[in-house]
């Protein structure tokens, strides 16, 4: 491969084939101009541990999902270089018998993981080629981006275990990246749900000029708890596209819920907007627990005046409260799974103090473990964290490198 890597060719190759062959052209591409005997993409599956191996070889590895001509392998991440790849956003290259080499790049976006392209090359690869394998890698990203819309394979490949209805509800009220890196901030967000749907959300939107985050909690389990926070997030996102405030979307969520929720239904929540040309936060705090904040080392909890949670009481207007932030804070919004009563061996704030040295995205999949881990993977009820990390200053430019943050990577 050449440091004029054609990345025209390469899309239009992608343009011209099905929605479903979208990575297989990028792979087709790639073994052509770097020599490559094996290329394949590699999907970071919804539970976070695993990635999922998409193709469609006549004979399925042993132990793959099969769906028509499509195949897909589980291979656990941790202890791999596959885990060392995803979590650092860092390319690997690894030798192989015989003098081939086996090459791992991150498919990401904006610092959101989204899987590792997998090349074995002949020989080592030279700087000039490790560049253009590493903007394939993140060309396969939009790829990906703008090819699922059509097609459910990505979708099937991901999901490791079964789906009820009710987390598919859910899933559909998640952002479509759960990491958003920025000049001023890194955001990221997970979910670890309960065996019954517990209703929780997270969601972000960035703006030119402010960033929008929330999380919630409906009350209840499966397809009623799903639906009830179909109906918050719906319409905050409603409020919040057609350009209301921060009061008037709350105002307007919460009457939502009070005139098409069941009596008795209700949805905590915080929703906090960041003016990014001033710095200046806000927050509304609908019934939920309080957000913990790591500074200069310390921990603890941002305070905060609680109102009624959302649906609960028609008409009700949301105080808006400045949200202290310094450059440097991170902040960590929960839901009360992590809170769990089976979950005493967590400590929560402890374990946020013990983060400093990590990426955000870190941060969230390193605290969601830990709550399995403490409730022995029987969650009774949904478990969400947000983390943000605000460097504040001015707007600024990320120092973007193959699709993460080179500030951020992890070493």
């Amino acid at each position: 491969m050449s440091p004029t890597f054609d990345l025209r060719s390469l899309l239009e190759r992608v343009e011209a084939a099905p929605p479903i062959d979208a990575v297989t052209a990028v792979a087709d591409q790639l073994a052509e101009l770097s020599g490559a005997t094996e290329v394949s993409f590699l999907i970071a599956d919804f539970s976070g541990h695993a990635l999922v191996r998409l193709g469609t070889a006549v004979r399925a590895p042993e132990g793959s999902r099969v769906q028509g001509a499509e195949h897909a392998e589980t291979l656990p991440l941790e202890g791999t270089v596959h885990e060392q790849v995803l979590r650092t956003q860092r390319a690997e290259v690894e030798s192989l018998a015989g003098g081939t080499v086996r090459m791992i790049v991150p498919v990401t976006d904006r610092g959101d993981a989204i899987g590792l392209l997998e090349l074995v090359l002949p020989e080592p690869p030279d700087r000039e080629m490790h560049a253009a394998v590493r903007a394939a890698g993140h060309a396969l990203a939009y790829v990906i981006i703008a090819n699922r819309r059509h097609t459910d394979l990505f979708e099937w490949g991901q999901r490791t275990t079964p789906f009820s209805l009710a987390a598919e509800i859910q899933r559909r009220l998640l952002p479509p990246a759960f990491t958003c890196e920025a000049g001023q901030f890194t955001l990221a967000g997970w979910l670890e749900p309960a065996a019954t749907v517990g209703g929780d959300t997270f969601d972000y939107a960035l703006d030119r000029d402010c960033l929008q985050v929330s999380i919630s909690d409906a009350v209840g389990h499966e397809v009623g708890a799903a639906l009830l926070a179909t109906l918050l997030v719906g319409s905050l996102r409603n409020e919040r596209r057609r350009g209301a405030g921060l009061a008037e979307q709350t105002r307007n969520a919460n009457d939502a819920l009070a005139q098409h929720a069941a009596p008795g239904q209700f949805v905590t929540g915080q929703v906090l907007r960041v003016d990014l040309s001033t710095n200046r936060a806000q927050v509304v705090n609908a019934g939920h627990p309080l957000p913990l904040r790591l500074r200069a080392g310390r921990v603890e909890e941002v305070p905060l005046l609680v109102d009624l949670p959302f649906g609960v009481q028609e008409g009700l207007e949301y105080r808006l409260q400045e949200f202290p932030l310094e450059p440097g804070d991170r902040v960590v919004f929960v839901t009360d799974g992590m809170q769990e009563r089976n979950a005493v061996e967590l400590d929560v704030a402890a374990a946020l103090a013990a983060s400093s040295g990590l990426h955000p995205r870190e941060v969230v999949h390193s605290l969601g473990a830990a709550v399995m881990r403490a409730t022995g993977g029987e969650l009774t009820d949904d478990a969400t964290v947000v983390c943000l990390d605000w460097y504040g200053g001015p707007q600024r430019p990320r120092e973007s490198d193959g699709g993460a943050d080179r500030r951020l990577a992890s070493s």
